[in-house]
């Protein structure tokens, strides 16, 4: 992984399931705000896989970016730009360790939902897919940004969950819709779910939603969880 500076380089990552160098895919989970690496890799043991390897950093003082994800991206700087290299450095190394992008898998729940997006809209490419829980796109609803930082291209049929209570208190219906149409139109395979009566949180309906993508996306069985 190279050597960069930033707010999160240098944080612990924690990894559960196989070794990146020996497994058949990996998935990629970004925790959120006030949380830790700890609180979002449980995800691993629901959707355990033979062979699958799982990558949890950890954000420097459990936040990824200071303010609202609807706040102006630049006042989202420069933890913005450490988190997008953090990740860059995770997937790059992976597919140097011999996994296919269409073998990485990433996701994450409310900032690391919303950095979930950001990342892909940056990189757009066939990834195994994205699992957004509970988080849209940042910056301010209809606000231009650069090209250089989100390019034109295609996801190539990427599958991208998109799943948020109709109760969260922290993303609204229309914004998780906006950003599932964004996805879609840059070629993503969506599958949308707003779950009736869930507050922020990842619920088990978006959970069966991700498992799907992987079996389907590794080519073989998943073992579920018992939630």
């Amino acid at each position: 992984m190279s050597e960069r500076a930033g707010l999160h380089q240098n944080q612990p990552v924690l990894h559960a399931g196989a070794d990146a160098a020996h497994a058949r895919g990996a998935v990629i989970l970004l925790h959120g705000r006030g949380a830790t690496a700890e609180d979002i890799l449980w995800v691993s043991d629901y959707l355990a896989q033979p062979r699958l390897a799982w990558l949890a950093p950890q954000a420097a003082g459990r936040v990824w970016y200071p303010n609202r994800h609807f706040a102006p991206l630049d006042d989202n700087e420069p933890a913005l730009s450490s988190v997008m290299g953090l990740v860059e450095d995770l997937t790059n190394d992976l597919i140097q360790k011999g996994i296919p992008a269409e073998r990485v898998f990433i996701g994450g729940f409310s900032q690391g939902a919303c950095l979930t997006t950001e990342f892909a809209l940056r990189h757009p490419r066939r990834w195994g897919g994205l699992f957004i829980w509970s988080g849209s796109t940042l910056g301010p609803a209809g606000a231009a940004v650069a090209a250089a930082l989100r390019p034109e291209g295609s996801f190539e049929g990427t599958p991208v969950v998109v799943a948020c209570g109709d109760s969260d208190s922290y993303f609204d219906v229309a914004s998780v819709r906006g950003t599932a149409a964004l996805f879609r139109d840059r070629g993503a395979a969506v599958e949308e779910h707003i779950i009736a009566g869930l507050d922020h949180s990842i619920g088990d309906d978006a959970l069966e939603l991700a498992h799907g993508v992987l079996q389907r996306g590794l080519g073989s069985p998943v073992t579920g969880g018992d939630a």
